[in-house]
This record gives structure tokens, sequence and C-alpha cells, in this order.
């Protein structure tokens, strides 16, 4: 199970924020929530068709391939 890393403020100067910083802050964050949301979805639905679509793929490229096998050919083992 993965751990989640805190940062927490250190001794220091305390530095004030504007606000223009804070709204800047808010959408770099629902940017990166947005581009991340994307990302899986993408995935997810690259897995899906990979999975489904590879040996569809294999018997069509095998089907138009030279010498022209018969479709008991390409699914037989040997």
């Amino acid at each position: 199970m993965a751990s989640k890393v805190s940062l927490k403020a250190g001794k220091g100067k305390v530095v004030k924020k504007s606000a223009a910083a804070d709204e800047e802050e808010g959408s770099m964050a629902v940017a990166a929530k947005f581009v991340k949301e994307w990302s899986t979805w993408t995935m997810k639905k690259a897995k899906v068709i990979t999975h489904y679509g590879f040996i569809p793929m294999v018997i069509i490229i095998g089907m138009n391939s030279e010498p022209k096998p018969s479709l008991s050919q390409l699914l037989s083992p040997v």
C-alpha cells in the first residue's frame, strides 16, 4: 500500500501569499487533477481496446500476408 507524503512548513521565515498567487495555485491544482483524470480514463480505454483488438488484428494481418494461409492455419497453435 502506498503511503502519503506530506510536506509541512519547517522553521524559517513566514511568507504571506497574495490572492493572485492563491488563485494561480488553485487553477494549477484543477488543471493537474483534470490531466490526471483524463490520463487515467485514456489508459483504461486503451487497455480495453488492446485487450479486445489484439487477436483480430493478428488474424487480419495474417490473412493479408503472402503466402495466404487459411483461417484454420492461422488459428491453430502449430
